[in-house]
Protein backbone atom coordinates (compact mmCIF):
# COMPACT_ATOMS: atom_id res chain seq x y z
CA UNK A 1 0.00 0.00 0.00
CA UNK A 2 1.36 3.49 -1.06
CA UNK A 3 1.96 6.30 1.44
CA UNK A 4 -0.60 8.30 -0.06
CA UNK A 5 -2.82 5.54 -0.25
CA UNK A 6 -2.56 4.91 3.52
CA UNK A 7 -2.61 8.59 4.25
CA UNK A 8 -6.17 8.17 2.60
CA UNK A 9 -7.13 5.50 4.25
CA UNK A 10 -6.18 6.16 8.36
CA UNK A 11 -7.87 9.85 7.43
CA UNK A 12 -11.32 7.93 6.22
CA UNK A 13 -11.15 5.28 9.55
CA UNK A 14 -10.22 8.05 11.92
CA UNK A 15 -13.24 10.13 10.50
CA UNK A 16 -15.37 7.31 10.35
CA UNK A 17 -14.78 6.13 13.77
CA UNK A 18 -14.84 8.73 15.88
CA UNK A 19 -17.94 10.64 14.83
CA UNK A 20 -21.23 9.40 16.57
CA UNK A 21 -22.65 6.17 16.54
CA UNK A 22 -23.53 3.67 19.16
CA UNK A 23 -20.34 2.47 19.99
CA UNK A 24 -18.64 6.38 20.62
CA UNK A 25 -22.25 7.01 22.74
CA UNK A 26 -22.46 3.78 24.99
CA UNK A 27 -18.50 4.18 25.47
CA UNK A 28 -19.54 8.02 26.58
CA UNK A 29 -22.33 6.71 28.39
CA UNK A 30 -20.31 3.86 30.38
CA UNK A 31 -17.21 6.15 31.06
CA UNK A 32 -20.13 8.38 33.10
CA UNK A 33 -21.49 5.50 35.01
CA UNK A 34 -18.58 3.30 35.44
CA UNK A 35 -15.23 5.30 35.06
CA UNK A 36 -12.74 4.83 32.58
CA UNK A 37 -10.74 1.49 34.10
CA UNK A 38 -14.05 0.02 34.26
CA UNK A 39 -14.65 0.67 30.54
CA UNK A 40 -11.56 -0.35 29.48
CA UNK A 41 -12.86 -4.25 28.68
CA UNK A 42 -15.26 -2.43 26.65
CA UNK A 43 -13.11 0.03 25.05
CA UNK A 44 -10.66 -3.65 23.71
CA UNK A 45 -13.42 -5.25 22.57
CA UNK A 46 -14.37 -2.03 19.64
CA UNK A 47 -10.89 -1.77 19.21
CA UNK A 48 -9.88 -5.48 18.06
CA UNK A 49 -13.42 -6.51 17.40
CA UNK A 50 -14.48 -4.05 14.38
CA UNK A 51 -11.25 -4.39 12.92
CA UNK A 52 -11.80 -8.46 13.20
CA UNK A 53 -14.90 -7.46 11.17
CA UNK A 54 -13.43 -5.19 8.36
CA UNK A 55 -11.09 -8.56 7.86
CA UNK A 56 -13.51 -11.28 7.94
CA UNK A 57 -15.85 -8.42 5.46
CA UNK A 58 -12.70 -8.29 3.65
CA UNK A 59 -12.46 -12.09 2.80
CA UNK A 60 -15.89 -12.90 1.66
CA UNK A 61 -18.25 -12.53 4.46
CA UNK A 62 -20.73 -10.43 2.99
CA UNK A 63 -20.93 -13.34 -0.18
CA UNK A 64 -23.04 -15.07 2.95
CA UNK A 65 -26.28 -12.08 1.94
CA UNK A 66 -25.52 -12.88 -1.71
CA UNK A 67 -26.37 -16.54 -1.28
CA UNK A 68 -29.15 -16.05 1.31
CA UNK A 69 -30.83 -12.44 0.98
CA UNK A 70 -33.15 -13.17 3.76
CA UNK A 71 -29.87 -13.24 6.45
CA UNK A 72 -29.68 -9.53 6.12
CA UNK A 73 -33.15 -9.14 6.49
CA UNK A 74 -32.14 -11.05 10.01
CA UNK A 75 -29.64 -8.85 10.91
CA UNK A 76 -31.29 -6.42 10.26
CA UNK A 77 -33.83 -6.98 12.60
CA UNK A 78 -31.68 -8.78 15.17
CA UNK A 79 -29.72 -5.14 15.41
CA UNK A 80 -32.36 -3.20 15.44
CA UNK A 81 -33.81 -5.11 18.44
CA UNK A 82 -30.51 -5.27 20.16
CA UNK A 83 -30.08 -1.64 19.98
CA UNK A 84 -33.42 -1.08 21.17
CA UNK A 85 -32.26 -2.97 24.70
CA UNK A 86 -28.99 -1.37 24.88
CA UNK A 87 -30.84 1.67 24.72
CA UNK A 88 -33.04 0.49 27.45
CA UNK A 89 -30.15 -0.66 29.44
CA UNK A 90 -28.39 3.07 29.38
CA UNK A 91 -31.93 4.63 30.09
CA UNK A 92 -32.38 2.85 32.87
CA UNK A 93 -28.58 2.77 34.25
CA UNK A 94 -28.05 2.90 38.02
CA UNK A 95 -26.32 6.16 39.44
CA UNK A 96 -22.26 5.96 39.82
CA UNK A 97 -22.29 4.42 43.95
CA UNK A 98 -25.13 1.75 42.60
CA UNK A 99 -23.62 0.98 39.20
CA UNK A 100 -20.01 -0.44 41.43
CA UNK A 101 -22.14 -2.71 43.32
CA UNK A 102 -24.73 -3.85 40.66
CA UNK A 103 -23.98 -2.74 37.22
CA UNK A 104 -21.30 -3.52 35.07
CA UNK A 105 -20.27 -2.40 31.58
CA UNK A 106 -20.07 -4.28 28.52
CA UNK A 107 -17.51 -6.71 28.74
CA UNK A 108 -14.51 -7.58 25.47
CA UNK A 109 -16.49 -10.05 24.39
CA UNK A 110 -19.90 -8.20 24.27
CA UNK A 111 -19.15 -5.23 22.72
CA UNK A 112 -16.40 -7.10 20.22
CA UNK A 113 -19.35 -9.38 19.53
CA UNK A 114 -21.62 -5.85 18.81
CA UNK A 115 -19.73 -5.16 16.41
CA UNK A 116 -21.74 -7.73 14.44
CA UNK A 117 -24.65 -6.23 14.95
CA UNK A 118 -24.12 -2.43 15.01
CA UNK A 119 -25.21 -0.75 11.71
CA UNK A 120 -22.72 1.71 11.36
CA UNK A 121 -19.99 -0.65 11.87
CA UNK A 122 -21.23 -2.52 8.63
CA UNK A 123 -21.40 0.65 6.52
CA UNK A 124 -17.94 1.27 7.80
CA UNK A 125 -16.70 -2.00 7.07
CA UNK A 126 -18.05 -2.43 3.72
CA UNK A 127 -16.95 1.38 2.79
CA UNK A 128 -13.31 0.82 3.78
CA UNK A 129 -13.38 -2.91 2.08
CA UNK A 130 -14.89 -1.12 -0.96
CA UNK A 131 -12.70 2.21 -1.15
CA UNK A 132 -9.38 0.55 0.14
CA UNK A 133 -8.72 -3.23 -0.55
CA UNK A 134 -10.73 -3.10 -3.69
CA UNK A 135 -8.50 -6.66 -5.07
CA UNK A 136 -9.88 -7.95 -1.97
CA UNK A 137 -6.46 -9.58 -1.46
CA UNK A 138 -4.95 -10.31 1.97
CA UNK A 139 -2.38 -7.84 2.17
CA UNK A 140 -4.54 -4.75 1.57
CA UNK A 141 -7.31 -6.48 3.59
CA UNK A 142 -4.85 -6.91 6.75
CA UNK A 143 -3.40 -2.83 5.76
CA UNK A 144 -7.32 -1.63 6.32
CA UNK A 145 -7.98 -4.08 9.47
CA UNK A 146 -4.36 -2.74 11.06
CA UNK A 147 -5.55 0.98 10.49
CA UNK A 148 -8.68 0.80 12.23
CA UNK A 149 -6.83 -1.15 15.09
CA UNK A 150 -4.93 2.05 15.86
CA UNK A 151 -7.49 4.72 14.88
CA UNK A 152 -10.11 2.55 17.29
CA UNK A 153 -7.81 2.97 19.58
CA UNK A 154 -7.81 6.80 19.69
CA UNK A 155 -11.49 6.82 19.33
CA UNK A 156 -12.51 4.79 21.96
CA UNK A 157 -10.23 5.89 23.92
CA UNK A 158 -11.26 9.73 23.36
CA UNK A 159 -15.29 9.02 24.08
CA UNK A 160 -14.75 7.19 27.10
CA UNK A 161 -12.85 10.11 29.12
CA UNK A 162 -15.59 12.71 27.63
CA UNK A 163 -17.67 10.43 29.23
CA UNK A 164 -15.43 10.21 32.21
CA UNK A 165 -14.85 13.53 32.60
CA UNK A 166 -18.76 14.49 32.49
CA UNK A 167 -19.33 12.44 35.27
CA UNK A 168 -18.04 15.19 38.12
CA UNK A 169 -20.94 16.73 36.41
CA UNK A 170 -23.57 14.25 36.55
CA UNK A 171 -22.88 13.39 39.82
CA UNK A 172 -26.39 15.05 40.79
CA UNK A 173 -28.76 12.26 40.41
CA UNK A 174 -31.26 13.74 38.36
CA UNK A 175 -28.66 14.98 35.82
CA UNK A 176 -26.94 11.89 35.18
CA UNK A 177 -30.90 10.31 34.95
CA UNK A 178 -31.09 12.91 32.34
CA UNK A 179 -27.95 12.36 30.76
CA UNK A 180 -29.02 8.52 30.01
CA UNK A 181 -32.20 9.38 29.06
CA UNK A 182 -30.41 11.54 25.82
CA UNK A 183 -27.59 9.20 25.74
CA UNK A 184 -30.32 6.81 25.17
CA UNK A 185 -32.41 8.53 22.82
CA UNK A 186 -29.52 9.26 20.69
CA UNK A 187 -28.65 5.46 20.00
CA UNK A 188 -32.50 4.77 19.59
CA UNK A 189 -31.80 8.06 16.73
CA UNK A 190 -28.39 6.36 14.81
CA UNK A 191 -31.36 3.69 13.94
CA UNK A 192 -33.12 6.22 11.75
CA UNK A 193 -30.69 5.59 8.95
CA UNK A 194 -30.94 1.68 9.20
CA UNK A 195 -34.47 1.89 9.05
CA UNK A 196 -35.36 4.68 7.07
CA UNK A 197 -32.72 4.95 4.61
CA UNK A 198 -32.40 7.39 2.06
Amino acid sequence: MTFDLLTALATFALVTVITPGPNNLMLMASGANFGFRRTVPHMLGITLGFPCMVFFVGIGVMQVFDLWPISYTLLKILSVAYLLYLAWKIANAAPPKQANAEGRPLSFLQSAAFQWVNPKAWSMALSAITLYATGRNLESVLWVSAVYVAVSLISTTSWTVIGQELRRFLKNPERLRIFNLVMAGLLVATLIPVLWPA
